[in-house]
């Protein structure tokens, strides 16, 4: 048992270790939301730089790419910061649960593009992660 002088002193260093454990646990999350916001930016600018890059395609199309490579910019910027600038993926979910619902009859009628299916389902995937990630800061 500690002597009574140094009792108060001992307490204090207890709870400053538990707030730094809960702190490291913290920065643990947030490494793992770096990661995947770190992913659904090369996602973003892979898929939307080759939208951007193909120059048979109707401008209307590259304007896509274009669109498509910029949030994959906001989405390396939230990588760095995820509780800070976490709000802007709202934006995300819209344009991905758009572009969803904009092109999935399309798929499902055998219209789409080849490989637009696995575009949608990476875009669906995003979606679900940017929700937990947004709503599980609420708690």
């Amino acid at each position: 048992k500690a002597h009574p002088r140094f009792a108060a002193l001992y307490s204090q260093l207890d709870i400053r270790a538990k707030g730094m454990e809960m702190s490291e646990t913290a920065n643990h999350a947030n490494a793992s939301w770096r990661w995947f916001f770190y992913a659904a930016a090369a996602y973003n600018v892979v898929i939307g730089g080759a939208g951007l890059a193909d120059v048979a395609a109707p401008v209307n199309d590259r304007i896509v790419g274009l669109l498509v490579l910029g949030f994959g910019i906001v989405y390396a910027i939230v990588g760095r910061d995820p509780p800070r600038f976490g709000p802007v993926l709202w934006a995300g979910i819209v344009g991905k649960l758009g572009i969803v619902a904009l092109l999935l009859p399309d798929v499902l009628a055998g219209k789409a593009a080849p490989g637009t299916g696995a575009i949608l389902a990476g875009d669906a995937l995003f979606t679900l992660g940017f929700l937990i990630f947004l709503l599980g800061r609420r708690r």
